[in-house]
């Protein structure tokens, strides 16, 4: 039997295997389907069309798959899909999409989600990231996997931020992030190469080279963005070893709509 505490409200309609685990005064929607080992903590609400996998962890007070807060949004059946082994913290807020994007948000594996986090309508959540205390996702916006985001950062609509990047405290993010860099302020300023974090997640030496490389065509050598393009292409040739990181950071830069941050 699914553990549920006789103060919680679970909805007909609703969908627990049987080893989710249910806290006190917490109000599960008829909409909401929820994987096997998942763990709900008490005085939450999860609501809307809200698909939630396996081994999860909500603390208390979260709020969860509620109606968006885009003022276009006239009550269509839009989703809210969570993955696996995903630690969310108290108070967070994770909203449906719209049905002007994907009517999906959707959050991946494995990642790390601190204290009054906000994720908005139709956000794309990697894998394996860290988002620390009240860091606040507008709609729309794209977090590659690995990607660190410091306390009391506000990322603005529609803004992408590409994978192994790192965002410094309190940051205001309103530009695209190029993948591997380290980045804070407000205006936003580019650091330098997230190499801690590159080490940890065991890059070898050549390609944290070739990382550092693209920083410096992206951002010491004066030259446009167009010709620090084509200078990072002809990189997966020079190192091997590096073609995936390389392309992974041309196929960013050839999709970055907002401008990225320079």
């Amino acid at each position: 039997m699914t553990a549920v505490h006789p103060t919680a409200v679970i909805e007909k309609g609703a969908e627990l295997d049987s080893s989710v685990t249910v806290g006190p005064y917490t109000v599960i929607g008829p909409h909401v389907k929820i994987g096997a080992g998942t763990v709900i903590g008490p005085h939450c609400v999860i609501e809307g069309h809200t698909t939630i996998g396996r081994d999860n962890r909500f603390f208390q007070f979260g709020s969860i798959g509620a109606a968006n807060q885009d003022k276009k949004y006239k009550g269509e059946p839009c989703e809210l899909v969570v993955g696996d082994r995903n630690t969310v913290r108290e108070f967070v807020t994770f909203h449906i999409g719209t049905v002007q994007d994907k009517a999906v948000t959707r959050i991946g594996n494995d990642n790390w989600i601190m204290a009054y986090t906000h994720v908005a309508h139709d956000c794309v959540v990697g894998n394996n990231t860290t988002m620390a205390n009240n860091t606040t996702l507008g709609g729309h916006v794209e977090i590659g996997d690995w990607v660190t985001v410091g306390g009391l950062c506000g990322i603005h609509q529609f803004v992408k931020v590409g994978a192994h990047a790192m965002l410094g405290f309190q940051s205001a993010v309103s530009q695209d992030v190029p993948p591997f860099m380290l980045v804070d302020g407000n205006p936003l300023a580019v650091r330098g190469v997230n190499v801690t974090g590159l080490k940890r997640r065991d890059f070898s030496d050549a390609r944290i080279a070739a990382v550092r490389k693209m920083h410096k065509l992206l951002y010491r050598e004066g030259r446009t963005l167009e010709d620090a393009k084509a200078a990072i292409a002809q990189l997966a040739r020079e190192t091997p070893e590096a073609a995936a990181d390389v392309q992974l950071m041309s196929a960013f830069l050839a999709q970055a709509e907002r401008g990225i941050a320079r």
